[in-house]
């Protein structure tokens, strides 16, 4: 068997492959809902139902998709240029403890300012935490894609740490929490008595800079010549090593505004579990939208509904909510071979 590149796909192709990789990730998920004893159909409807079917669960979805929009920009921004980041669950707790360090009081400024502030802050810490193995990688040919996902472990041991020291909440009763950030560095919810807040806002403006920034600048051009080429691109003089330190910084920054996000606009202090696998999730909500910054909303909302319905529905059918995991690990799958086969034509020999 040997792999031929196919000529670049029509509009109509570019559609149906991911609409194919989605339909045969529910074929899968519900082949093991009939294992499970339990009506493919009604698992889904269930699970619809919890994601969309009301107002709160539309909230709730669009909730938990706000940090995964942050982390699958950060991993579309990052592969676009081959630049390999495995590590945005680091970044995004980088910028949680920025946020904590900055937003319990330690400045004494007005909403208007310490919001931003702190928010840049945030967006600094994870760039500078990706800067490191970009340099590693770019200085001695370091793989980043080991550097960045031992980072994961190193910050979240460091993260431990804290939480059982200097950013200890005397308060907590022993529980390893930070302690609570003041109202004036707090996100406003966007609807009052609801868990959304304007990090969703701050996430979909970002989606749409960045698809000007990919589509219409000069360093968007460079990232995608170095990800397309980047023997090429070094040979018609760009600065392949600046643009690929700028995709790092830009990269790490966008992560940590998840962790940002999640501490200011919702859990209002940080802990150890303050993200259940958003930076890994992300891989999966980029790779879903191949890389486009707009389709990163869509498959974020589309994701983080999986796993809010399968909750919902885990209490009514009785089905483990584990299925949510399969349904994303498979559509990862699927969709880098819709990818594949997108791009190349199978010939067997």
């Amino acid at each position: 068997m040997r792999l031929e590149p196919k000529p670049a796909p029509s509009l109509a192709m570019s559609i149906l492959y991911p609409a194919a990789a989605i339909a045969v990730t529910f074929v899968i998920a519900g082949v093991l809902v009939m294992l499970a004893g339990a009506n493919p159909f009604s698992v889904f409807r269930l699970v619809l139902k919890g994601a969309a079917g009301s107002q709160f669960a539309i909230l709730e979805t669009l909730t938990r998709a706000t940090p995964l929009i942050f982390t699958g920009l950060a991993v579309a921004v990052a592969f676009r240029a081959r630049l390999w980041n495995i590590g945005a669950e680091a970044q995004l707790y980088m910028g949680a403890i920025i946020t904590v360090v900055l937003g319990t009081g330690a400045l004494p400024l007005p909403a208007i300012i310490l919001v931003p502030l702190v928010m840049l802050a945030a967006l600094v810490g994870g760039a500078l935490l990706l800067a490191g193995p970009a340099w590693l990688k770019l200085r001695f040919g370091v793989d980043e894609v080991v550097t960045t996902l031992l980072l994961n472990f190193i910050v979240l041991l460091f993260v431990s740490m804290l939480l059982e020291g200097v950013l200890k909440d005397p308060m907590a009763l022993g529980w390893p929490q930070s302690p609570k950030i003041i109202a004036e560095a707090q996100l406003p919810r966007v609807i009052t008595g609801k868990r959304l807040h304007y990090g969703f806002v701050i996430a979909v403006a970002l989606a749409v800079g960045l698809w000007f920034v990919m589509k219409k600048t000069v360093l968007g051009y460079e990232m995608r010549a170095v990800g397309h080429n980047a023997e090429a691109a070094r040979f018609l003089g760009m600065p392949v090593n600046g643009v690929l330190m700028k995709t790092a910084l830009l990269s790490g920054g966008i992560a940590a505004l998840g962790g940002f996000s999640e501490v200011a606009g919702l859990k209002g202090s940080l802990t150890l579990d303050l993200s259940p696998g958003f930076g890994y999730t992300g891989i999966v909500v980029a790779m879903l939208a191949m890389l486009n910054p707009i389709g990163v909303v869509f498959s974020a909302i589309f994701v983080a509904g999986i796993f809010v319905g399968a909750a919902a529905m885990s209490r009514s059918a009785g089905v483990p909510s584990y299925i949510a995991d399969v349904m994303v690990a498979t559509s990862l799958l699927t969709m880098v071979t819709a990818i594949m086969l997108s791009r190349y034509r199978v010939k067997w020999k």
